[in-house]
């Protein structure tokens, strides 16, 4: 319980901050170490029928917000509304991309083992799109702010092996690095609209001090 980092809570909702190396859900072999049955042991304390529900994940390697719905209706509100929340993330790449700042549209395949790459071929493929700027580099790495307009299995992960600059620690997307222990990927910042009181909520998960260390 001491370990759930929580950044939100009211009657409809909570957001905490995902720790990297950890499962939102359980995958097919039950993994017992998830951040939903933390969540779900935390609200079950305040009340015992209590529940949550999934509105959306992260990779298991990835940190971040994740917000759990406490009803199906608030779930499916948030759900319905995904398009228009503003989902920011900070990278730490391999190698520096040419531009400053860059819109990357890609169409994305997932092939039998599980590996998504870009492919030209639009048929069977999703669009995926991502916007980045570099924040600070230094002479091996860079620390990009990303949004993300779609939301696509691995698109940041892809998208950035795409034009050469894999994510640190990334070993699948061709990272040959991994000077954090950790993938460089966080999801710092969530803005959206409450689904109730209608209020903005500006949402941030303060950076992995890896994160500040690797580039300074």
């Amino acid at each position: 319980m001491k370990k759930l980092k929580i950044i939100y809570e009211d009657k409809y909702f909570i957001v905490v901050d995902k720790p990297a190396n950890q499962l939102t859900i359980s995958t097919a072999k039950n993994e017992s170490n998830t951040l939903y049955k933390e969540v779900s042991a935390y609200v079950k304390k305040q009340y015992p029928k209590n529940k949550i529900f999934i509105v959306h994940r992260l990779d298991k390697q990835t940190s971040g917000l994740i917000i759990f719905a406490k009803t199906p209706q608030i779930q499916k509100m948030l759900q319905n509304s995904w398009n228009n929340v503003y989902r920011e993330y900070v990278a730490i790449t391999e190698g520096i991309p040419s531009h400053q700042k860059e819109q990357l549209k890609n169409y994305l395949v997932e092939d039998k083992n599980l590996y998504t790459y870009c492919t030209n071929n639009q048929r069977g493929a999703q669009l995926a799109i991502t916007n980045y700027e570099i924040i600070k580099s230094n002479l091996k790495n860079a620390m990009l702010k990303i949004n993300i307009l779609t939301g696509k299995k691995n698109q940041i992960r892809v998208q950035l092996a795409n034009i050469g600059c894999p994510i640190i620690g990334d070993k699948k997307y061709g990272a040959k690095s991994n000077q954090m222990h950790r993938l460089g990927l966080h999801a710092n910042k969530l803005i959206f609209f409450h689904p109730i009181t209608k209020e903005k909520l500006n949402l941030e998960a303060k950076l992995p001090i890896e994160f500040t260390k690797i580039i300074k």
